[in-house]
C-alpha cells in the first residue's frame, strides 16, 4: 500500500461527491463538488459557488488560470479579480436563444486547439475569443474524450466519433458500443486505445474493431463496474470501481495494486481520479476526497495484511518471513508481488524477535524458545526458554550461539538436523536490551551501561573469563553501539569508532570509519546490509551510506525522513535483498524500499504567501501574479496580516515555514508549522514580506516576497512637513518683527520702569527709616518697661520690707502692751511712752503698701482685664492672688503681702484652680502666663 490520506467532507466544508478534479500552475488542486468550486493549497480549502448554488460536475484550468466549470444548465469560469478573490463569468449567456433550451448538465470539458469545451448529453459548445458555437448530439453524446491530441465524442447511435474541421466522423467498427456507457478511454501501445465502460468492462480497439480486453483488470471491472480513470507515467492505468475502490495495472492489465475502504479508502465509489504534477493521485469519492503518494519509493504493508510491529525480516525459499509482536508470518514472492495478506507461520502465536536464515535453516528467535521453521509451521522447539536472536561462532562453522532471556547457550546446524547442545556456564544475566557480536577470540556483549568482553572455551561449555568496561575511550565516554562492519567488531562511541588490539589489551580508533560519520547527526544503531550499505538509526530517524565504487559511500537521509518516529526503536530491521526489495521493520507494519526509484520525488517545494490582510480588506496574493508589484497602505492600516501556504501534499503535516519582515526583522524566524503570522503597530516605510517553506524531507524552497509600503500618517507626511517648515519660517518672520516691537516697547517702559524703581526705592528707604525710628521707639519702650518691671521687683521688695518691718514694729507694740508702766518712774514712763507713740505713728503713717498695690495694678492691668473678661467669676481677691502668682512669688510671699497663713495661700489657689477649671496635672503658673 501507499501512504494515503482521506479528507472528510468536514474538513473541505463542502458536499459529498466530488466529480472531477484538476491542478493550477501554482499547484493548487480544485474539486468540482456539489456545493460548488473547492480550492486547496495544502493548508486551508475555500469554497466558491455557482450564481444559481447548483453542483459542478466537470472542470478544467487552461494555460491563462481561468478555472473553467460546468454544472447543470450553467457553464463559464472562474477566474481572480484585482484582490485575488476567484469570480464567476458565465459563459452561458452567451448562448443564442434558440441554444439555450435543455443545455443539460455539462458532464466534459476539454481544452483542444484553442478552445475550451463544454459537452453536454445534447450539445457540446466551443468558447473562444469570448465567442461561443453550438455543436448539437447526432442523437445524444455519451461522454467526449481527448486522447493523443485527438478529441472523441460518443453518440448513443452512431458509435465513437471524432471531431475534425468542426465535423464529427464517426469510427469504423465502434456501434457495437451503443449498448455500452463509455466512461474513460487510455492509450495503449501499437496505436491501439483502451475503452473502460460502466458496466460491461473494458475493450480495446485498434480503429477496426473492438475487442474485449480479457485481463486481470477487466475481470475487477466487470465485477465492480467502471466509472473511468486516469493514466499515470504513460505506463500504468487507474481505474475507478463503484464498488470496491480502485485498481491500478500495467498496460497489460496485470493488477498492480488495489486501494479499497478495507485499504485505507473512506469510500469504495470513485467518481473521479486524477494525477497531479508530481505523479500522486488525487481520488473524488461519492463522500470525500483521497489524496494517494505514489510518487515514493515506499509503500507499506500495515495491519490490513495481519502484520504489527516488525522486528525483523528474511527471504528464504521464495517467501518473506517477517518477526512481529504477534509471531512470524510469511507471504510468497515472486516477481509480482500479489495483494494478499501476510500468513502466520503454524505454531508462532507469541513475540517472535527475530528471523535468521543459518546454513539454510530457518530459525526463529520468539518469546516460546528457538524455533526451527520448515514448510511454513515449527517443525522443532530447540529450547524452550525465549531467545533474541543466533551468531555463528567463528571457527566452529557447524555451530551458532543463541541470545536467550538467562545467557547464552549453543547450537549445532548440519544439514540434516539442528540440536540443541548446552547452556554457556559463567554468564546468565538477563539480556533485554543488548547488542552481541563474535570475533575470532572473544564474544562481545553490550548491556548498557557496560560493555562484557567473554572468551569462549574451546569446547564452547563456558566464558573463561569475563571482562566488564564502562568506556572505550577516555576522551569519549559511554559506550554507544555495538557492530560488526566487514566481519569486524566496531565499538561507536559519539560517531567515533574503535576496535579492541588483543596484543595491547586496550582499544584503538579507527580514523578512516570515524570520517564515514564526521558530519552525521550521533547514532544509536549502526547496520551492515548484504550489499555493503551501512544503516544507521538517530533521533528516531533513519539513514543509509549507500555503498558505491572505490569504496565510498552516498549519504541518503531524506528519503527516509517520513519514517521518523515509526522506526521500531534497539530493534532497527532493515532486510536488503536487492537494490529494488529493501524492508524496513517499522512499529505499525513494514514497508518497502525501491532505491532505484529516482529521487525526483523529492522536489523542491514552492512557498506562496496566500493572503495578505489588513483592517477592512483581503488580498489573496497565492491566485495573483505579484511579481514586483506593491501594495500602498494608509498608516491607520498598520496591523496586518499574512497566512501561508505550500501545494506539498505528501506529509502536509511535516511542512513549516520561516519568514521575515525587511526591515523589521533582520534574521529569519525559526521553523514552524504555523502558517499565518501577525504584525501590529508598524511604523511607516517600505517593507518587504519574505517566506520560504520547508517539506518533510528538509528541503527548502525559494522565497516567496510580498512587498507594501505603509505611508505616513497625516502629521507626519512630506506635505504636512513642508507646512510645518512654512510655519516655522512664518513664525520666526512674525516673532521677530513682535521682538523688535517689543524691544522698543521694552526701552520705553524700562525708562518708566526704571523711575518707578527709583521712587519705590526711594519710599522704601523712607519706609525703612520709618520702621527702624519705630523699632528704636519699641526697643527703648522695651527697655524702659524692663527697667519699669525691675523697679517693680524693687518695690515688692522694698514693700516686703516695709511689711515685715511694720510687722515687726507690730510685735513690739503688743509686747510694749504687755509691760506694766506702773512699776517706772515717771521720766522712764515718760519716755516709754514717748516711744509707744512714737512706734504706733510709725506704722499708721506708712502708705507703702496701698502703693504697691496701686502699683502692681497698673503694670497688669491688661492681664487683670483680659482675665476678668475670660473668667467673669473670678474674685478681686483671687485677681491679686493671680497677679502674685504670675509675678512669680513664693507662698510665703504671697501669705506676707496678703496678711495670710500659708494654707491659706494654699487654699486660695485651690480655689482659683477650680475656678479657672484646671486639673491637677496642669500648671496653673502656666497657665496664668498663657493668658
Amino acid at each position: 500500500m501507499p501512504n494515503l490520506k482521506n479528507y472528510k467532507r468536514t474538513e473541505y466544508k463542502g458536499g459529498t461527491q466530488n466529480w472531477s478534479i484538476d491542478q493550477d500552475k501554482n499547484g493548487n488542486l480544485y474539486f468540482a463538488n456539489n456545493s460548488g468550486l473547492i480550492q486547496f493549497d495544502g493548508s486551508t480549502w475555500k469554497k466558491y459557488a455557482l450564481p444559481n448554488n447548483t453542483a459542478i460536475r466537470s472542470l478544467k484550468i487552461d494555460d491563462s488560470g481561468k478555472i473553467f466549470v460546468g454544472g447543470n444548465n450553467e457553464f463559464g469560469y472562474f477566474k481572480a479579480d484585482e484582490k485575488g478573490e476567484l469570480k464567476y463569468f458565465s459563459l452561458s449567456k452567451l448562448i443564442r436563444n434558440k441554444d439555450s433550451q435543455n443545455i443539460n448538465l455539462i458532464w466534459r470539458i476539454h481544452v483542444f486547439n484553442g478552445e475550451v469545451i463544454f459537452q453536454s448529453f445534447t450539445k457540446a459548445f466551443f468558447y473562444k475569443n469570448n465567442t461561443l458555437n453550438v455543436l448539437n448530439a447526432p442523437k445524444k453524446f455519451q461522454f467526449s474524450f481527448v486522447i493523443n491530441k485527438r478529441l472523441f465524442f460518443q453518440d448513443k447511435v452512431l458509435g465513437l466519433l471524432e471531431y475534425k474541421n468542426k465535423k464529427l466522423y464517426p469510427l469504423k467498427g465502434t456501434t457495437v458500443l451503443n449498448d455500452k456507457e463509455v466512461w474513460a478511454i487510455f492509450p495503449l501501445r501499437d496505436n491501439k486505445i483502451l475503452l473502460a465502460t460502466l458496466e460491461k468492462g473494458l475493450f480495446v480497439y485498434d480503429y477496426n474493431s473492438v475487442k474485449e480486453w480479457n485481463t486481470e483488470a477487466n475481470t475487477f471491472i466487470k465485477r465492480n463496474t467502471s466509472l473511468g480513470g486516469s493514466i499515470i507515467k504513460d505506463k500504468f492505468i487507474i481505474l475507478n470501481s463503484v464498488l470496491n475502490g480502485i485498481i491500478i495495472c500495467d498496460l497489460n492489465g496485470k493488477i498492480i495494486q488495489h486501494l479499497n475502504r478495507q485499504k485505507g479508502l473512506q469510500n469504495n465509489t470513485i467518481l473521479t481520479s486524477f494525477v497531479d504534477s508530481k505523479n500522486n493521485i488525487w481520488l473524488g469519492l461519492d463522500n470525500g476526497i483521497t489524496f494517494i503518494n505514489e510518487n515514493s519509493p515506499f509503500t507499506y504493508f500495515d495491519y490490513s495484511y495481519n502484520i504489527g510491529t516488525v522486528y525483523a525480516s528474511v527471504l528464504h525459499q521464495n517467501k518473506l518471513y517477517v518477526a512481529t509482536n504477534q509471531g512470524l508470518f510469511y507471504h510468497s514472492w515472486n516477481t509480482s508481488f500479489t495483494d494478499e495478506p501476510f500468513n502466520r507461520v503454524e505454531g508462532t502465536i507469541a513475540q517472535a524477535w527475530n528471523i535468521q536464515v543459518i546454513n539454510n535453516t530457518l530459525l526463529c528467535s520468539s518469546n516460546s524458545g528457538a524455533l526451527v521453521v520448515k514448510h511454513n509451521k515449527v517443525s522443532k522447539i530447540l529450547d524452550t526458554k525465549g531467545y533474541f536472536g543466533f551468531k555463528k561462532i567463528p571457527g566452529h562453522p557447524e555451530y551458532v550461539i543463541g541470545e536467550s532471556y538467562n545467557g547464552f547457550s549453543v547450537f549445532k546446524i548440519t544439514p540434516s538436523t539442528v540440536e540443541f547442545v548446552n547452556q554457556i556456564q559463567g554468564f546468565d544475566e538477563t539480556t533485554n536490551t543488548f547488542e552481541v557480536e563474535l570475533d575470532n577470540d572473544y564474544l562481545w556483549l553490550k548491556k548498557n551501561p557496560y560493555l562484557y568482553r567473554m572468551e569462549l572455551s574451546d569446547d564452547l561449555k563456558r566464558f573463561e573469563s569475563v571482562k566488564k568496561y564502562t568506556q572505550v575511550s577516555a576522551i569519549n565516554k559511554g559506550i554507544g553501539s555495538l557492530q560488526l562492519i566487514n566481519d569486524k567488531v566496531y565499538f561507536q562511541s559519539k560517531n567515533h569508532f574503535y576496535r579492541f588490539s588483543a596484543d595491547q589489551d586496550g582499544f584503538f580508533e579507527d580514523r578512516k570509519m570515524s570520517r564515514l560519520f564526521n558530519k552525521i547527526p550521533v547514532i544509536n544503531t549502526l547496520i551492515q546490509d548484504s550489499k555493503g550499505n551501512l544503516w544507521y538509526s538517530f533521533n528516531e530517524s533513519l539513514g543509509v551510506l549507500e555503498k558505491s565504487g572505490g569504496g565510498k559511500y552516498i549519504r541518503k537521509e531524506a528519503p527516509f525522513c517520513n519514517l521518523t518516529g515509526n522506526l521500531v526503536n534497539n530493534y532497527i530491521s532493515v532486510n536488503t535483498i536487492d537494490s529494488n526489495n529493501i524492508f524496513i521493520g517499522l512499529t505499525d507494519g513494514l514497508t518497502h524500499y525501491d532505491a532505484e526509484i529516482s529521487n525526483n520525488f523529492i522536489t523542491k517545494p514552492i512557498a506562496f504567501i496566500e493572503s495578505f490582510s489588513f483592517p477592512g480588506d483581503t488580498i489573496l496574493t497565492g491566485n495573483l501574479e505579484i511579481g514586483d508589484k506593491q501594495y500602498c497602505l494608509p498608516y491607520r492600516d498598520n496591523h496586518v496580516k499574512f497566512t501561508f501556504s505550500s501545494p506539498t501534499f505528501e506529509n502536509q503535516e511535516n511542512v513549516s515555514y520561516s519568514y521575515k519582515l525587511e526591515p523589521f526583522e533582520d534574521t529569519w524566524r525559526s521553523w514552524s508549522p504555523l502558517s499565518i503570522k501577525e504584525y501590529t503597530n508598524l511604523r511607516e516605510g517600505n517593507y518587504i514580506m519574505k517566506l520560504r517553506s520547508k517539506n518533510s524531507f528538509g528541503v527548502v524552497s525559494d522565497i516567496s516576497q510580498i512587498k507594501f509600503i505603509i505611508s505616513p500618517p497625516w502629521y507626519r507626511h512630506y506635505l504636512a512637513y513642508l507646512i510645518y517648515i512654512l510655519l516655522i519660517i512664518t513664525g520666526i518672520y512674525v516673532i521677530s518683527n513682535r521682538i523688535k516691537l517689543k524691544i522698543r516697547k521694552n526701552k520705553y517702559y524700562e525708562t518708566i520702569e526704571q523711575r518707578r524703581l527709583y521712587l519705590e526705592k526711594e519710599a522704601k528707604i523712607r519706609h525703612e527709616q520709618h520702621e527702624l525710628e519705630k523699632e528704636i521707639e519699641k526697643l527703648k519702650s522695651d527697655k524702659l518697661q524692663i527697667k519699669i518691671l525691675a523697679k517693680d521687683k524693687e518695690l515688692v521688695n522694698n514693700s516686703l520690707q516695709v511689711v515685715k518691718k511694720n510687722k515687726t514694729l507690730n510685735t513690739i507694740i503688743s509686747k510694749l502692751k504687755e509691760i506694766d508702766t506702773n512699776i517706772l518712774d515717771d521720766s522712764t514712763k515718760t519716755e516709754f511712752n514717748k516711744l509707744h507713740k512714737s512706734i504706733v505713728k510709725e506704722v499708721n503713717t506708712d502708705k507703702s503698701w496701698k502703693d504697691l498695690e496701686k502699683h502692681i495694678k497698673n503694670v497688669h492691668f491688661d492681664f487683670l482685664k483680659r482675665l476678668k473678661e475670660k473668667y467673669p467669676t473670678i474674685s478681686p481677691r483671687e485677681l491679686d492672688l493671680s497677679t502674685y502668682l504670675l509675678m512669680n512669688m513664693s507662698t510665703k510671699e504671697i501669705a506676707e503681702i496678703m496678711n495670710i497663713s500659708n494654707g491659706g495661700v494654699e487654699l486660695a489657689r485651690y480655689r482659683l484652680r477650680k475656678k479657672l477649671g484646671l486639673n491637677k496635672k496642669e500648671n496653673l503658673i502656666g497657665f496664668l502666663m498663657s493668658i
